[in-house]
């Protein structure tokens, strides 16, 4: 069995020129996007990462994914150690470990067809087993019909777009998810069905790593909550507590916000 997925006093820095491109380097101290930054993962439990643009949600997901070095830190899976590096030292990782981006038409090729883009990973990763029955049985779990197999993404809606990007994740049989704000492009009634699909996967053993800025969502989704603010964790603990009595001014805006967008289910009223 797979164990936790772990990143450990994770902390990131590049150049202010990087940061601020019209800036020369002459002189430049080097910026820090993350700062000491542990989050654990564990199967079958959902976390979200929360906190404002900017925040350092997307850096750390990029080092938890194996896509760029930490300045100093480590990420282990199951007490294995995670370093970037050529696609294939890799494959044992991202076998465990998938992603579902934002915007799913960044993600799928429009030229591709579903087949082909549930066959690609299967491929590139070189997972065990009939491919075709692997791709169907994804399909299948986020609830699409096999016709679409044949269908691009452009003839799909919005909806059955990102439900494809996660049956293209789940194919190979993850243990844990990085999902990065999965139905922020979504109108209400898609975004209930695909956080009802990550939840029904949650209960089926898959560890989700949810990044939300709303934190209706992380109260909806996950047992456990981990606040970001300036590239450190401000707050972190079992969801219910973290909103109703946030105790740092990061999480305590988080919940201001939240309250006056009239997100009452984000919002126990302990916290107002």
């Amino acid at each position: 069995m797979t164990g936790a997925l772990r990143a450990d006093g994770i902390s990131f820095r590049y150049p202010t020129s990087f940061k601020y491109p019209s800036r020369s380097l002459r002189g430049c101290q080097p910026a820090h996007t993350l700062r000491n930054v542990t989050l654990t993962l564990t199967p079958g439990a959902g976390t979200a990462l929360v906190g404002s643009s900017g925040s350092g949600k997307s850096t750390l997901v990029r080092i938890m994914l194996g896509l760029a070095k930490p300045s100093s830190g480590t990420v282990s899976l199951g007490g294995s150690a995670v370093r970037p590096g050529p696609a294939r030292s890799l494959r044992w990782y991202r076998r465990s470990v998938q992603y579902v981006p934002q915007n799913p038409a960044g993600s799928l090729d429009p030229r591709m067809t579903v087949a082909q883009l549930l066959l690609e990973p299967l491929r590139q990763l070189r997972v065990e087993g009939n491919h075709r029955d692997l791709a169907g049985q994804a399909l299948e779990r986020v609830e699409l019909p096999v016709r679409v197999m044949n269908q691009r993404p452009g003839e799909l809606s919005g909806g059955q777009n990102q439900r494809v990007a996660i049956a293209r994740a789940l194919a190979v049989k993850p243990a844990y998810l990085l999902a990065d704000e999965p139905v922020s492009g979504l109108d209400l009634p898609l975004r209930d069905a695909v956080l009802e699909l990550l939840d029904r996967l949650v209960h089926e053993g898959l560890g989700l790593l949810l990044v939300t800025h709303d934190l209706a969502t992380a109260a909806r989704m996950c047992g456990s909550t981990a606040v970001l603010s300036d590239g450190s964790i401000a707050e972190q603990g079992p969801t219910d507590h973290v909103l109703a009595h946030p105790t740092t001014p990061a999480a305590h805006a988080l919940v201001q916000a939240a309250a006056a967008m009239n997100l009452p289910s984000a919002v126990p009223a302990a916290a107002l």
